[in-house]
């Protein structure tokens, strides 16, 4: 493989993606294009889906605290004076084990491979294709990358950690 900047009589991952015309050229940058975008899509759904369980998680931690906290004062004698200083001690007990680890059952581990094999599926047709070293489907996959990430890695920041969360997400994050 050469680099080459060749439009009509190219051909990408099979013969029946065979470029005879302008037009088809056009067409096949515009399907780079948004394969890209889909990719950062699913990257994003991925990031999304698992701060959903894990809040979920949480909120589930959290709704056993009322019931425990009303229990507690009942079973103290305690005719609902101090019912919501159990309460708060009771869900300060519970946050702890909120900020803890937490493991995904069996379908929400499922869902997040199968997220994961689609995302490694298309970032390895997108690197097959710019393994043919066009210098126009590879600036389409920059453009794509940049579009992608600007409409779905707009997200918002952890200021307390200065930034460090988004750094401790990236994959390609290096030595850090």
């Amino acid at each position: 493989m050469l680099w080459n900047w060749n439009v009509i009589d190219t051909c990408f991952l099979s013969s029946s993606w065979h470029v005879t015309s302008r037009g088809m050229f056009a067409g096949s940058c515009i399907g780079v294009i948004l394969l890209v975008i889909v990719l950062e899509f699913l990257r994003r759904a991925g990031k999304e889906y698992d701060r959903y369980i894990v809040a979920q998680h949480a909120t589930s931690l959290l709704a056993a605290v009322p019931s425990s906290a009303a229990s507690l004062s009942d079973v103290n004698g305690n005719n609902g004076t101090n019912k919501t200083q159990v309460a708060a001690t009771t869900s300060a007990s519970c946050v702890g084990r909120v900020g803890g680890k937490f493991r995904p059952g069996l379908v929400q581990q499922a869902v997040r491979a199968l997220l994961h094999m689609c995302q490694f599926a298309v970032a390895y047709f997108i690197m097959l294709l710019a393994m043919y070293y066009n210098g126009y489907i590879l600036i389409c996959i920059f453009i794509g990358a940049y579009l992608g990430y600007f409409i779905f890695g707009w997200e918002s920041f952890n200021v307390g950690q200065r930034g460090q969360d988004r750094m401790e997400e990236n994959a390609t994050v290096c030595c850090g």
